[in-house]
C-alpha cells in the first residue's frame, strides 16, 4: 500500500526493509513492513513523503480535482509492488502470484512483463472493479515512470494517444478477473467496454468473473450493534421495531406502501437521475424514500428538493454513514439500485442479507445476484426481488409498480425476504474461486524459496 499517514498509523510493528534513495522524483523513498491488526496480516507499504503524506484524499486534492502527479505516485506503487513480487527489495520473501486491483495498480503486470534479466517472474492478474476508471495520462509521463518508448503503441498501453495504466494491466496480466460472472461479459462489449472491448475480447478465456462476497460476520442483523433490534430469517418480527425506527429517523410518516431505501453514490453510473424521474409512481403507489447519498451536486439537489415538496414521504441525508446504512438496510421494505452499469454491487448483498427486497436494474453483478420474481421464480421460492432491463425512468417505475403491488400481500413479501436472507454471498465461494484460479498459475512446487540478491544489491529501477 502507499504509506499514507492513516496507514503508517495503522500499521503494527514497523520496520524498514529497504532503503530506496530517490525514486520517481521523490528524494526520500523506503520500503516497510508490519502488521494489520485484523488478522495479523503482514503488509508493505512504500514510503515517499513529498507522494503520498499529503492533506485530501488518496485520489483528489483538496479542492476536489486529482493529483496532477497521479501517474507517478501510482506508477511507484506499481514498480515497487512488481519489485517486491520478485524478491528484489525483500530478501526473505517473493511472490508467486501478483494480483493487481484497477488502474491504480495497472502498471504491476506491465513492469513485471519488461523485466529483463534472467530473475524468475511472477505470474499477473489484472482484477477489474470498474472499468470506466482507466487512469489516463499524457504519454510524457512514459520516460519518468521507467516504461519503454517502444511499447507506446496500440497494441502495448497506448490509448487514444494516451498512456492507460487500465490498458497496460488488461494486455500483460497472464490473466483478468472481473467482480461478477456479468460483468466480465459484459465489458466485452461496445456498450460496456469503454473502449477497451476489443483489447478484452481478444484475451478470450483469460478474462474470468469471480462474484465479489461479503463478510456475513459483519453483516448479520441478528448481531449487528447498530441496529434498535436484533432478527434473524426465522423471526422478522422485531424488524418492524428497526422500520419504525427508520421512519423516525428520516422524519417520515408510516406509508401505505413500502418503504424504500437507497445507499447510493449519486451519479449518472448509478442511475439515480433515474429514480428523480420516477418518484411520481413510487408516491403515487402509497410508497416512501430514505436515501443516503453524495456526489452529483444537481442529483442532490433534486432530492433534497424533492423532500421539500413531498415532506412525510421522502426523507434525503446527504453524504456517507456507514451506521446509517445498516439501519436503511435493516428498516427499508425494500433497497433500490438502478444502476446503468455495476460491476458487481454489495449493496444489493447487504439488503438480501438483512431481508429488504432489491429492485434492481439486470445489469453485471446485479444480474447475477437477484432473482426476478416472476410467477415461476414465486412458484418456486427462487425469487428474491424486481429486476428491469432498459435504462430508463418508465422501466424503473414498472419495477416500482411490480414490488408496490407485491408489498399488498404480505405472504408473498415474506417469501421474498425468506429467499433473500437464505441466500449465501460469503467470500468462501469467491475463495474457492480465486484458489482454482491461482492453481492454474502456480508452478509445480509448493512455495517458491526467497530470491537472492546479486552481489552489486543493485536493482532496474526507472530513472529518478
Amino acid at each position: 500500500m502507499p504509506a499514507y499517514p492513516a496507514v503508517k498509523a495503522r500499521l503494527q510493528g514497523l520496520e524498514t526493509v529497504a532503503w530506496l534513495g530517490q525514486l520517481f522524483g521523490s528524494p526520500r523513498v523506503s520500503l516497510l513492513k508490519g502488521i494489520v491488526p485484523d488478522g495479523q496480516v503482514p503488509a508493505y507499504a512504500i514510503d515517499a513523503p513529498g507522494l503520498f503524506d499529503r492533506p485530501g484524499s488518496p485520489y483528489l486534492a483538496p479542492g476536489g480535482v486529482d493529483w496532477a502527479d497521479n501517474a507517478i505516485r501510482f506508477g511507484l506503487l506499481s514498480w515497487a509492488a512488481a519489485q517486491i513480487a520478485r524478491g528484489l527489495l525483500d530478501p526473505d520473501w517473493r511472490a508467486e502470484i501478483c494480483q493487481a486491483h484497477d488502474w491504480h495498480a495497472g502498471l504491476v503486470p506491465a513492469y513485471l512483463a519488461f523485466a529483463d534479466d534472467e530473475r524468475p517472474k511472477p505470474a499477473s492478474i489484472l482484477t477489474i472493479h470498474n472499468l470506466a476508471f482507466q487512469g489516463l495520462f499524457a504519454p510524457d509521463a512514459v520516460g519518468p515512470l521507467g516504461l519503454p518508448p517502444s511499447a507506446f503503441h496500440p497494441g502495448g498501453f497506448e490509448f487514444w494517444g494516451k498512456l492507460s495504466f487500465m490498458k497496460a494491466g488488461l494486455v500483460y496480466a497472464d490473466r483478468v478477473t472481473t467482480v461478477s460472472p456479468g460483468y466480465a461479459r459484459e465489458i466485452a462489449t461496445v456498450e460496456y467496454g469503454c473502449g477497451l472491448e476489443g483489447v478484452i475480447a481478444g484475451r478470450g478465456g483469460d478474462v474470468r468473473g469471480i462474484l465479489n462476497g461479503v463478510d456475513e460476520g459483519v453483516w448479520d442483523p441478528a448481531t449487528d450493534p447498530n441496529l434498535p433490534a436484533h432478527y434473524e430469517a426465522g423471526d422478522l418480527a422485531p424488524r418492524a421495531e428497526d422500520r419504525a425506527a427508520l421512519l423516525a429517523e428520516f422524519g417520515l410518516e408510516p406509508p401505505a406502501g413500502p418503504l424504500f431505501g437507497v445507499v447510493s453514490r449519486l451519479t449518472h453510473q448509478k442511475g439515480l437521475d433515474l429514480l428523480l424521474d420516477a418518484l411520481p409512481s413510487l408516491l403515487a403507489r402509497g410508497g416512501a424514500l430514505a436515501l443516503l447519498g453524495s456526489e452529483d451536486p444537481v442529483l442532490e439537489a433534486g432530492f433534497l428538493a424533492a423532500a421539500r415538496v413531498h415532506p412525510g414521504r421522502i426523507g434525503v441525508r446527504i453524504g456517507y454513514d456507514d451506521r446509517l446504512s445498516r439501519r436503511i438496510f435493516a428498516g427499508s421494505d425494500a433497497i433500490l439500485v438502478p444502476s446503468r452499469f455495476e460491476p458487481c454491487g454489495l449493496t444489493q448483498l447487504y439488503a438480501l442479507r438483512y431481508g429488504a427486497v432489491p429492485v434492481v436494474r439486470r445489469t453485471g453483478g446485479l444480474g447475477d445476484t437477484v432473482a426476478d420474481a416472476t410467477p415461476e421464480a414465486i412458484a418456486a421460492g427462487t425469487a428474491t426481488g424486481f429486476l428491469f432491463d432498459a435504462a430508463t425512468a418508465s422501466d424503473l417505475a414498472g419495477a416500482l409498480d411490480r414490488a408496490s403491488a407485491a408489498y399488498r400481500d404480505p405472504v408473498l413479501w415474506r417469501k421474498l425476504q425468506a429467499a433473500g436472507m437464505a441466500c449465501r454471498f460469503s467470500w468462501d465461494v469467491a475463495a474457492a474461486s480465486y484458489a482454482e484460479l491461482y492453481a492454474e498459475l502456480s508452478p509445480p512446487s509448493a512455495a517458491a524459496p526467497p530470491a537472492s540478491r546479486s552481489k552489486s544489491g543493485s536493482r532496474r529501477r526507472p530513472p529518478a
